[in-house]
């Protein structure tokens, strides 16, 4: 189900992502046979929500130190000079640049790269937790190709085909707290 922006009931005001119970993760094909999922566990940013939902604004960071997929080797070499170069960059950034209520458009930079991307975004909806605070959910995803940011490490393998795929899935489950 698609979302327009006249059906969005946020309250207006400026929102932080809650970074306990927010997802920042990719997916990607290895040997073009299977996938692998990661995710960035160290996220912050803040969402302004306006009056009309349209000019509302989204500014998102990710530690790239925080790649995690479920093995050690594997989060190395994505902080390593071959793909993410975390030392070098140790962050990404997304700032919105439009959104019209189901698609957010806005500036990833890594890599001091910097590319336009378009999110698909369903609402989840607001509600309060037991301690009073007013909580919101959204879930945004894009296909991307890596290489568009200097992500071009890749190898050959037997048969044909490469290790990993230039297309990567992002997929974010953000629950944003309402700040007083």
């Amino acid at each position: 189900m698609t979302t327009t922006a006249n059906q969005l009931q946020v309250p207006t005001g400026t929102w932080a992502v809650d970074a306990s119970h927010t997802e920042v993760g990719f997916v990607a094909r290895h040997l073009m046979v299977s996938k692998v999922r990661g995710y960035f566990k160290d996220v912050e940013g803040t969402v302004e929500v306006a009056e009309d939902i349209t000019q509302s604004r989204v500014d998102v960071t990710a530690q790239i130190a925080s790649v995690e997929t479920g093995s050690a080797d594997r989060d190395a070499h994505l902080k390593s000079e071959d793909f993410f170069d975390a030392e070098k960059f140790p962050t990404m950034r997304f700032v919105s640049t439009s959104f019209d209520g189901s698609t957010l458009t806005g500036d990833l930079t890594i890599k001091d790269v910097t590319k336009s991307v378009e999110f698909d975004v369903d609402f989840g909806g607001v509600g309060q937790d037991p301690w009073g605070n007013t909580k919101a959910g959204f879930e945004a995803t894009a296909t991307v190709n890596r290489k568009d940011w200097g992500l071009t490490w890749n190898a050959a393998v037997e048969g044909g085909g490469v290790l990993v795929s230039d297309k990567i899935q992002i997929t974010i489950d953000v629950q944003l707290a309402k700040q007083a």
